[in-house]
């Protein structure tokens, strides 16, 4: 257990080193992400230049998954997820992302 908690933080250190807080649309050569980041509304909008089914982990900073989800909308409704800071990861056919997510 205790390694899954040492795990899950140099997970977070390595997202929140590597991702920006304020946009998370898609840059140059990256294929998936979302936006907006923060979230202020209880959606979130995944872009992607494919159309196939996307699965969305949300995990709490501890490693708590706390939202799960198959979609092949654009859109995902977070509204059950309490304010925090979560790692949200995107996994749509071979390609995965990870980034810090925040919900306020």
């Amino acid at each position: 257990m205790i390694k899954n908690y040492f795990y899950t933080i140099i997970l977070f250190c390595l997202v929140s080193i590597t991702a920006s807080a304020q946009d998370s649309r898609l840059q140059q050569g990256e294929t998936l992400g979302f936006y907006p980041n923060p979230v202020n509304n209880g959606k979130i909008f995944i872009t992607s230049k494919t159309n196939l089914d996307k699965e969305i982990l949300i995990f709490d900073v501890l490693g708590k998954k706390v939202f799960q989800t198959v979609t092949s909308s654009k859109e995902v409704n977070i509204n059950a997820i309490p304010s925090g800071v979560y790692i949200i990861k995107i996994t749509e056919g071979e390609n995965t992302t990870t980034r810090k997510l925040i919900v306020r």
